[in-house]
């Protein structure tokens, strides 16, 4: 261990890793760089986004039976959210990363690797990398910039640099290729659980709800910096939200929060499940953090997501149907899949049951991610054996994530949140259903009439026909309430 004298305040730095070049000064931010026989100061390092993450500098754990301590961490942002990545020191000298982004966490290591890695710019989310033998899935492609650090650090960062990350996963295997360099750079591990770890000196929930979202106390409770109307939030956890009152869309993901688009008021779209309402799962207390209409594009059906949350536990989904009700959770233990209609998760086989793109038509509340109306997403979905359990892969240009859901019966969900819970209200497509067998009928009855008419007859018949749809369209659209 080596210890040097902060430049710009005096106070004592620590570099408790050889293989460490840079730390930043607990108290000034001063980034200091070590060279072969010096340590010089390059300038402030933002400060970083106090999060709901648990972990913190000096948290320690166990990973494949070798000790480690947690002492350096940068946080990388991108368009839609952020994450951490902290550098942890294992007992015998070597080192790696602990992922941390949303509640989900990988430990990798840099690997030498002399194998013919593809260029960035040619991956997309969903396709399969073969390398050293195993196949994984390209699960995220994003371009990233550096926002804050703290700690040690094994390589030069600073604000503003950016990080050109591709992630790929197969089963609980984990891989990450770092192009940022002209020599890419490869990590490889797994994901894991953070109670798999054994892990000590973690923050407790109430230093978690005390610093989360604070620039060390700069940052107030919110009110929507558009209407001013009170908006649920829990700092440091979502990093977006939209007005419930407004609709305006505001980033909370810095040291303010700032207006991404100022959405002017939207019909109000009634939702089975109240913003900020608790229930008791799994003996925790989640709370209700937002709420997405989705629908079917070129079919119309719709169907409502509730995102909860409870501190120290991962994020939950409730999802509201016409079928009924179904409890999802993202997966970190991704399926085999063979690209096509089979996947495996350990001992349930799954078939493809459907597949279709999906469409966010609104949504209100926080999110632990941008979220807005227009956004529209690939679904698979996969059925199990007996069809209680469901897999579901989501493709973006960005992003491929895998979710299991199973049926919540009604009673449990009056049991949680009250006797008004009821399956979805959104009424079926009645109209639209009624102008197609309407359609069908007159096209039977005048097939032969309109082929062998003279003059412009299908013109008019054309016509005809988008004035019985139509208007049964819009119909459906104001039953459905938006």
């Amino acid at each position: 261990m080596q210890q040097v004298a902060c430049p710009g305040c005096g106070a004592p730095v620590e570099f408790k890793s050889a293989a460490s070049v840079m730390a930043v000064c607990e108290f000034c931010k001063t980034t200091l760089l070590k060279d072969a026989d010096s340590v010089r100061n390059i300038g402030k390092m933002s400060e970083v986004l106090e999060d709901y993450s648990p972990l913190q500098i000096g948290s320690s754990g166990h990973f494949a039976n070798r000790g480690f301590s947690l002492i350096g961490r940068i946080q990388l942002r991108y368009d839609a959210g952020f994450w951490n990545e902290w550098y942890a020191l294992f007992d015998d000298g070597g080192n790696g990363w602990l992922s941390d982004a949303s509640g989900q966490f990988t430990m990798t290591f840099l690997e030498n690797s002399d194998a013919t890695l593809p260029l960035f710019e040619k991956l997309i989310p969903g396709h399969v990398l073969h390398l050293g033998g195993q196949a994984y899935a390209t699960s995220d492609v994003r371009t990233a910039r550096c926002t804050g650090g703290q700690g040690e650090l094994p390589f030069k960062v600073g604000q503003g640099w950016e990080a050109r990350v591709a992630d790929f996963r197969g089963r609980d295997r984990f891989l990450s290729i770092d192009y940022s360099d002209p020599v890419a750079r490869i990590y490889a591990g797994r994901a894991v659980l953070l109670a798999d770890l054994k892990p000590q000196l973690l923050r407790d929930v109430s230093q978690i709800s005390d610093s989360a979202g604070h620039f060390h106390g700069k940052v107030s409770a919110l009110s929507c910096p558009s209407c001013g109307s009170p908006v649920s939030c829990v700092p440091g956890v979502t990093v977006h939200i939209v007005c419930p009152s407004c609709h305006a869309q505001v980033d909370t993901s810095g040291a303010t929060a700032t207006v991404l688009a100022a959405g002017a008021a939207a019909a109000a779209i009634r939702f089975t499940l109240e913003l900020g309402s608790t229930a008791q799962i799994d003996a925790t207390r989640y709370t209700v953090l937002g709420a997405m209409r989705r629908e079917e594009v070129g079919d119309g059906s719709t169907w409502t997501e509730y995102l909860l949350y409870a501190a120290g536990r991962r994020f939950l989904w409730l999802v509201e149907t016409d079928e009924g009700w179904q409890r999802t959770e993202v997966l970190d233990l991704w399926p085999d899949w063979d690209g096509a209609g089979h996947a495996t998760l350990g001992p349930v086989s799954f078939s493809q049951s459907s597949r279709y793109a999906a469409r966010v038509v609104f949504a209100a509340g926080s999110f632990n991610w941008r979220v807005s109306a227009g956004d529209v997403v690939q679904v698979t979905e996969f059925a199990g054996a007996g069809g209680a359990q469901r897999l579901a892969a989501e493709v973006t240009p960005e992003e491929m994530t895998w979710s299991r859901s199973q049926p919540m019966p009604l009673d449990q969900m009056r049991a949680l949140f009250g006797e008004h819970v009821h399956a979805q209200s959104q009424p079926h497509p009645k109209y639209m259903e009624t102008a197609r067998r309407l359609l069908i009928i007159l096209l039977v009855i005048n097939a032969i009439p309109i082929f062998f008419a003279a003059g412009d007859a299908l013109p008019y018949a054309l016509l005809g026909a988008a004035a019985i749809y139509l208007p049964a369209y819009f119909l459906d659209r104001l039953d459905t309430g938006y």
